[in-house]
């Protein structure tokens, strides 16, 4: 079980970035209109889990990983529809979605033996 605390720092530490991105890429890098956009909102479901995740919280881990799919397909769209820097950043949030749903579902995976209270 070696593994499994380097999978929840890196499901931390991914789910932290892509909040950051998100956050920075609606207000300053690249917003729909000047000054920032409201879509920056987009941004505020990824702090719900981070608490559950810091604390290890398996249940956290599994709903958290249905939520990044989100961020996966708007980076996945954006990056598509867009150019310049938002299809640069686009392509940030498609990497970083990809890194948490991984991280999340490892956690998840090698933790379901502890949740089920057996040694399988």
């Amino acid at each position: 079980m070696g593994s499994v605390p380097i999978f929840r720092r890196l499901a931390l530490a991914s789910l932290v970035a892509l909040l950051l991105l998100c956050l920075a890429w609606e207000m300053w890098l690249a917003p729909l209109r000047p000054g920032g956009s409201l879509l920056a909102l987009k941004a505020a479901p990824l702090a719900l889990p981070l608490a559950g995740i810091h604390a290890g919280r398996r249940y956290t881990f599994q709903w958290s990983s249905l939520l990044v799919l989100a961020y996966f397909a708007e980076g996945t769209v954006r990056a598509w529809s867009e150019s310049g820097a938002a299809h640069a950043l686009a392509l940030g949030e498609i990497a970083l979605s990809v890194v948490s749903f991984a991280a999340l579902v490892a956690y998840a995976r090698l933790t379901r033996h502890d949740a089920a209270g057996d040694s399988v």
